[in-house]
């Protein structure tokens, strides 16, 4: 979307009704520029109303990112962060990684307004839309190697964890190895709250940089949970009062200072507990699907001292470093 476009959205992130003579009086321009701008937003998932004699109006209001807000609330922390927010790019992670390789600072945020092509694991999309999720990337530089990094995305889990228990999100969990569940509505089967994402530049011996994407499910209008192939939750679903997204951003980030911290000095074996603590399968029946397709079946046994996920099996208790966790039928 142009910017012409992201002018008019942000006009209209009330939610309530706008004229396209309003708008374009206040930003100069004539009504016909003002309906060619919000002609094809559709096709970027924004659901926009328009009725003659009323206008325009989003059919849910817009939260907008306000960096002046996030770092207020980051409190004594913000200066540890430089954080940007940007309209729109196809994946935060990506820019990210691209600004590290130019040599953008450790505490680097890029926090993305509308993500066009956001990726999770194994090569999966992340579905959002505008103002509906919180979608963001922190580089972090470590002094260590790229073999000293076992367990990190396990360790951000327990940062998110930390974060969204400040807001009281009810029944939230982990899933091995990068995945926030919670409970989908009255039923037991746990939806996908959100994800995380880690990529890695650096060699064996360090120093190393990582690039930590995250995407949190702030509310599921119904043209996005269509798109979703897996059973999602929101934070509108699981908090009496729910965070904006600048305050949900700001206490992730506060969160994620603490434990990355704790792992550069002492490792993802810290952290191991509280993980388990917060895991949603621990000590339940599930199967493991392997790279090659096969299935490892038995009961989740928590995680060792590196993030391997433990797995009771018929021929005894296993490690695995890589697979797809699924509830044992």
């Amino acid at each position: 979307m142009n910017n012409r476009t992201w002018q008019l959205l942000r006009l209209l992130a009330d939610g309530g009704f706008h004229s396209g003579e309003a708008m374009g009086r206040e930003l100069g321009v004539s009504r016909a520029t003002v309906f060619n701008a919000l002609a094809e937003v559709a096709d970027y998932g924004v659901k926009l109303q328009r009725i003659r004699g009323r206008g325009y109006r989003l059919e849910a209001p817009w939260q907008c990112l306000d960096a002046v807000e996030i770092s207020r609330c980051l409190g004594d922390c913000a200066a540890r962060f430089q954080l940007e927010v940007i309209q729109q790019a196809a994946s935060s992670n990506s820019e990210l990684l691209q600004r590290a390789v130019r040599g953008a600072p450790s505490g680097s945020v890029l926090a993305v307004e509308l993500q066009t092509a956001g990726r999770g694991r194994i090569g999966r999309v992340w579905h959002s839309g505008l103002g509906n999720a919180l979608t963001f990337s922190l580089l972090w530089r470590f002094e260590c190697g790229l073999n000293g990094l076992s367990g990190l995305s396990l360790a951000v889990g327990v940062a998110i964890l930390r974060a969204l228990r400040r807001f009281e999100a009810a029944g939230v969990g982990l899933k091995w190895p990068n995945d926030i569940l919670a409970e989908h509505g009255n039923s037991m089967v746990r939806g996908k709250l959100g994800g995380v994402l880690i990529e890695a530049q650096g060699d064996m011996y360090g120093p190393s940089a990582v690039v930590i994407g995250i995407g949190l499910n702030c509310s599921l209008p119904t043209v996005l949970e269509r798109a979703i192939t897996q059973p999602a939750v929101s934070l509108k679903q699981l908090c009496v009062k729910p965070p904006t997204r600048d305050q949900l951003l700001a206490a992730v980030l506060q969160a994620l200072a603490a434990v990355l911290d704790e792992f550069a000095r002492d490792g993802f074996a810290a952290l191991r507990g509280e993980w388990e603590r917060y895991h949603a399968q621990q000590d339940l029946p599930i199967q493991l699907q392997m790279p090659d397709g096969s299935l490892v079946k038995g009961i989740a046994r928590g995680v060792g001292d590196n993030g391997e996920l433990r797995l009771e099996t018929a021929q005894g208790m296993r490690q695995f470093n890589s697979g797809e966790v699924g509830v044992r039928q």
